[in-house]
């Protein structure tokens, strides 16, 4: 059943792999001259910071994706900061927000926020050996990803982290973990078995454990979105993340607006201050 229900599904999350991981672009600051008591802030990260799957995205971002509903942009539009740069890109890995994204930050940067890890991860291609192979195929690749987590993504980590320290000594750094995908025993009656949804839970709490580690020796924030997602997963009666989205496969397994407002803003909000 598996490989007739999905096969389909499955050829395009591949080809959508493939576009989320290549999508890296310049920076898109606010132009505007408000000032206020908000310190200048520079957004940093992936497809989770940029808001793939919130709509309303700015033209001018291209394939990164920028959109008008992502929490950074939520909060800029709240707050009035003295600056804004948002620089976060659908595709997203560690090496890209060195390359890429760091341009805005400077001496006089007063908060600054990230996701990323996920893509270095390989987000894209567990999710996409869990659709199309085995339980058993599923579950080991989350455990490679797991493996990867411990082995090589902290180190990735601290190449970002104290490039942000070095040119933004004084600035307020907030690291945002992912939610939990799935509701356990939800409401989905197809698809991924209970036992690869678990697994991949786990692999999601894997790496935000390993992401507040990190954030917590280089003095940073963690921001864990896990309890504000709780009850709005995919499998949920009101799920704030994207399941299979057939008109735009890129958007699927992302937070919706809603999962962006009503996941992410209070979860950056609270840490910000």
């Amino acid at each position: 059943m598996r490989l007739s229900r999905f096969a389909a599904y499955a050829s395009s999350l591949l080809l959508a792999a493939a576009a989320t991981l290549t999508g890296v672009g310049a920076a898109h600051a606010d132009s505007g001259d408000r000032q206020s008591a908000a310190p200048t802030y520079v957004a940093l990260g992936d497809s989770y910071s940029s808001g793939v799957g919130a709509g309303n995205y700015d033209s001018g971002s291209g394939s990164c994706k920028r959109s008008t509903r992502a929490f950074p942009a939520l909060w800029a539009a709240a707050n009035a900061p003295s600056g804004f740069s948002f620089t976060a890109c659908s595709g997203a890995r560690t090496d890209d927000v060195l390359a890429s994204q760091m341009g805005p930050l400077n001496s006089g940067t007063g908060l600054v926020s990230i996701t990323v890890g996920g893509n270095d991860a390989g987000f894209s291609d567990v999710m996409t050996t869990c659709v199309l192979q085995s339980e058993d195929n599923c579950v080991a690749r989350v455990n490679q990803a797991k493996a990867y987590v411990d082995s090589t993504l902290p180190g990735k980590l601290d190449r970002v982290y104290t490039a942000i320290k070095s040119k933004s000594p004084s600035a307020r750094v907030v690291v945002l973990g992912y939610p939990r995908f799935y509701k356990l025993g939800g409401s989905c009656l197809a698809g991924l078995s209970e036992r690869e949804r678990t697994a991949i839970n786990g692999g999601a709490d894997h790496l935000n454990a390993a992401l507040a580690k990190r954030a917590a020796d280089h003095g940073f924030a963690f921001g864990d979105v896990t309890p504000t997602f709780a009850g709005h997963e995919i499998c949920s009666g009101a799920p704030w993340l994207h399941s299979v989205v057939w008109t735009n496969i890129g958007e699927s397994y992302h937070p919706t607006a809603a999962g962006q407002s009503g996941g992410y803003l209070p979860v950056f909000s609270r840490t910000a201050s």
